[in-house]
């Protein structure tokens, strides 16, 4: 390490602690994680690249923390998709993000993920700086090629949460002490920042391997996929401002029209690049499970072999140094029993869930309107059931615990984070196509219909003007990627955050008044009794229902027994409506009727499940604290939208402002906020 000052050993704890290295160049088996080998400590970074087992070690480490918690737990949601399970009482950081309710002085202000990118971009820059020194070898340019991603995959994180930020280049501990931007950088344009990290990546992409045994690392295909999204966001929309003047900014692309261009080619070249290499492909059917379907339930399995294919890159959670909380808030709830008690904090907009085709296999999958209910019986043995759900209430699925292999911890949830898909790659190409040509292509029709067709909705019209065709993307992505905490981001580099959430706050009016798209949704459901079984890698998808439009069989549903005596007699009248309505029911089956618009805690519901069984806390749900409870209906709330919905000070979006929202601003209020730490820092206009 060079002496260049005499902070030399403060530099050291500076750069080296926040750097967790792995002993063992070794991958194994995808079913271990390879991040969570026994730990290489070092104090001096210049014997870390004496070899180049220890500088892949090196390299290696950087992996380990590059999806913070507030990626998934925040930002996770606000998309029009996924919103916080609390409302406005709860004043709660999840709740204040995913409703663009955000100041410079509030503690709940994303912070997490200034922090974590910036401590991996400072050992990334020892990598990059320091692998050049070592000798020439295949390996070694793979390594500084990797290096050079994941730093490049930082900065696009900090731009699409902060937009311009500071830029560094080199280790601190060659940065020169007399310059004041060494400690306390100034914000960069974002153009400068991704116009590098892009180059970085064109220069070095060829010197990763086609496949090094695991997509938990990057490799040619996946570093083209990264270069095709960042290339993207560098060409998209976003909330651009004067550094020098601070003036309001206003969302546009940049100003260098040709730049714009070129950055589309080089995002289609990349996208290419994975699709000719002919080594990905999305999972298909398989097992009795839609594609869709065995890729979620899979990945879930950690049966990595069944999705690599697919999985271009996922992020490794297993072991205990590296097991991290994601999935622990998007899944359908869990109460007692094998799973623990465990809430869903976050639920999916029921106009989302309302929005896919019939014959889309996504719904299901990514989303769920049940959760695991412990049913107190009094008997032996007491019961767990998947109980059905209300418009209130349907949660993510494509996470949910009983696929999954079982956790280590209650906030370690053995789940990989996944990061770019082949899906993603496909719909990529068919957006670059379509701008780069004034229209569709059919190579890019093609791309867009391969993941229609694993959807099951491939017989759906493609759009053949360039604006529909964009429209048809943006509807795909969100059908396809929902908590997969890129679509909010995704939305505004396309210039649809404003429309979106404008459409979406006027589609759950609609919803909730049952008018316009939704005028003729069906208000009752009957949910068929499901017991759950208790056992991790349950391929349990969803709970068997029946949509009740017919009149006489509406007002015989509606005539819950109040007390035991009826209950036979009423479910032998639920038993006769499944059988009209074309189920199968045998003399053990039970059935339920639940009102949709009604919250899941209304009287009728919980009398409802009461004359099917459920007692002791049959109106309890581990889902967030506030929202189940409550209507999605205007007539079952008095005749007003409820509040999560509008009104109040509250309800959807309520802090969205266009040209300020859209990006996050430092937060000064407490020590470890960027700028109380970094006073050279300016702060967003309209903060």
């Amino acid at each position: 390490m060079k002496n260049r000052y005499n902070k030399k050993n403060l530099l050291k704890t500076l750069i080296i602690i926040p750097a967790i290295l792995v002993g063992s160049v070794s991958i194994n088996s995808c079913s271990d994680d390879f991040l969570d080998q026994p730990a290489y400590n070092s104090s001096n970074t210049e014997s870390v690249f004496d070899n180049i087992e220890t500088a892949d070690a090196f390299v290696q480490g950087l992996y380990r923390g590059l999806v913070p918690t507030e990626m998934f737990y925040q930002l996770g949601a606000g998309d029009t998709v996924t919103h916080s399970a609390e409302d406005g009482s709860t004043n709660n950081s999840k709740y204040n993000i995913c409703n663009y309710q955000y100041d410079a002085y509030t503690p709940n202000t994303v912070t997490g993920i200034y922090a974590a990118m910036y401590a991996i971009i400072e050992r990334a820059n020892i990598a990059i700086s320091r692998l050049p020194t070592m000798p020439a070898s295949t390996k070694r340019d793979a390594l500084l090629a990797e290096a050079k991603a994941i730093r490049a995959f930082c900065y696009h994180n900090l731009i699409r949460v902060y937009g311009d930020v500071p830029a560094i280049w080199i280790p601190l501990e060659d940065a020169d002490p007399n310059d004041q931007n060494t400690f306390y950088p100034k914000r960069s344009p974002r153009d400068g920042i991704y116009d590098r990290i892009i180059a970085d990546i064109q220069e070095s992409v060829n010197n990763l391997p086609g496949s090094n045994g695991t997509p938990e690392r990057l490799n040619k295909q996946s570093a083209n996929a990264l270069l095709a999204r960042i290339a993207l966001y560098a060409a998209g929309y976003s909330l651009r401002w004067d550094l020098n003047t601070g003036s309001a900014g206003t969302m546009s692309r940049r100003p260098d029209n040709s730049r714009v261009q070129q950055l589309y080619q080089i995002a289609d070249a990349a996208a290419a690049s994975v699709i000719n290499a002919g080594t990905n492909s999305l999972v298909q059917a398989q097992g009795g499970k839609s594609g869709f379907e065995a890729l979620w339930f899979n990945f879930d399995r950690r049966n990595f072999a069944a999705v690599n294919q697919e999985m271009l890159w996922h992020i490794a959670e297993y072991g205990p140094n590296t097991n991290s909380a994601f999935g622990v808030y998007a899944h359908p709830g869990s109460r007692g029993g094998t799973y623990g008690s465990r809430k869903a904090l976050q639920f999916i907009l029921p106009t989302y869930y309302l929005s896919f085709n019939q014959a889309d296999k996504r719904r299901d999958v990514a989303c769920t309107s049940y959760s695991i209910y412990f049913l107190k019986t009094g008997a032996a043995s007491d019961t767990w059931v998947d109980v059905g759900t209300t418009y209130s209430c349907i949660m993510p699925g494509k996470f949910r615990i009983s696929w999954c292999v079982e956790p280590q911890a209650a906030d370690a949830r053995n789940l990989n984070i996944p990061i770019i898909r082949y899906a993603d790659v496909l719909l990529m190409y068919a957006e670059t196509q379509n701008y780069l040509n004034g229209g569709p292509t059919a190579a890019g029709t093609a791309a867009l219909q391969q993941v229609r067709n694993r959807a099951g909705i491939g017989s759906l019209p493609i759009p053949s003007g360039q604006q529909a065709f964009q429209d048809a993307i943006v509807q795909e992505r969100k059908w396809e990627f929902s908590d997969e905490f890129m679509l909010r981001t995704d939305l505004i580099r396309m210039n649809r955050i404003a429309s979106e959430i404008n459409a979406t706050k006027q589609a759950m009016k609609n919803l909730s008044d049952r008018t316009g798209q939704f005028a003729s949704t069906p208000v009752y459901r009957l949910y068929k009794f499901h017991k759950n079984a208790q056992v991790y890698g349950d391929p349990f998808l969803a709970v068997t229902y029946i949509d009740l439009t017919n009149p006489a069989e509406i007002a015989a549903v509606q005539a819950v027994p109040t007390n035991s005596s009826g209950y036979a007699a009423y479910q032998t009248t639920l038993k006769s409506i499944a059988l009209a309505n074309g189920q199968t029911s045998t003399a053990e089956d039970k059935w339920y009727p639940v009102n949709m618009f009604q919250a899941y805690t209304s009287t009728f519901n919980g009398n409802a499940r009461k004359a099917v069984g459920f007692v002791e806390g049959f109106n309890a749900l581990q889902i967030g604290n506030i929202i189940y409870t409550k209507p999605t209906g205007s007539a079952e709330n008095g005749g007003t939208y409820p509040n999560w919905i509008e009104g109040g000070g509250d309800g959807l979006f309520y802090g969205f402002v266009p040209n300020k929202t859209e990006l996050l601003p430092f937060a000064a209020a407490s020590a470890g906020h960027p700028l109380v730490d970094n006073p050279n820092l300016t702060q967003l206009p309209g903060y």
